[in-house]
């Protein structure tokens, strides 16, 4: 699974990408937008599982262009967006998640959730128990 964002939502993507490997167990990685040239490109096709950040930002651009790249490859990206935007083309998306836009500083924090709710259930449906995530110490103990 492959996570984009640029700016603040880069570490979004990254901290996405973590909780859906801790939790469900699938391989995902969090990359930059600008960064998609550098050999991920090359993976993406009509079955890779896409999410791209694509809240409005002074990185909008930027994250717009990655997911028209992504689309033109085939790529059907599930995007989080901000509410009401208008500037995705939302056809070419396998789905649109839409989160309250706040400062970009926080946006992180919103948008986030569907990630994590994304890795839940990704982990329910494979039949993990995703309170008890495996071989991950909750705690570090010393004998």
């Amino acid at each position: 699974m492959l996570i984009v964002g640029r700016g603040y939502q880069h570490a979004s993507a990254l901290e996405g990408a973590l909780k859906i490997k801790e939790i469900s167990y699938i391989h995902s990685e969090g990359v930059q937008a600008g960064e998609l040239k550098h050999g991920v490109l090359a993976l993406v096709d009509e079955n890779l599982p896409i999410v791209a950040f694509a809240t409005q930002d002074s990185f909008s651009p930027k994250v717009n262009s990655a997911v028209q790249q992504i689309t033109a490859r085939n790529g059907r990206p599930i995007i989080i967006c901000t509410e009401g935007d208008k500037m995705l083309d939302r056809t070419k998306a396998s789905a649109m998640i839409e989160v309250p836009e706040t400062v970009d500083c926080l946006q992180g924090l919103i948008n986030i959730v569907p990630l994590q709710m994304m890795g839940y259930y990704l982990s329910v449906v494979a039949g993990n128990d995703p309170d008890r995530p495996r071989n991950l110490a909750k705690s570090v103990t010393v004998e």
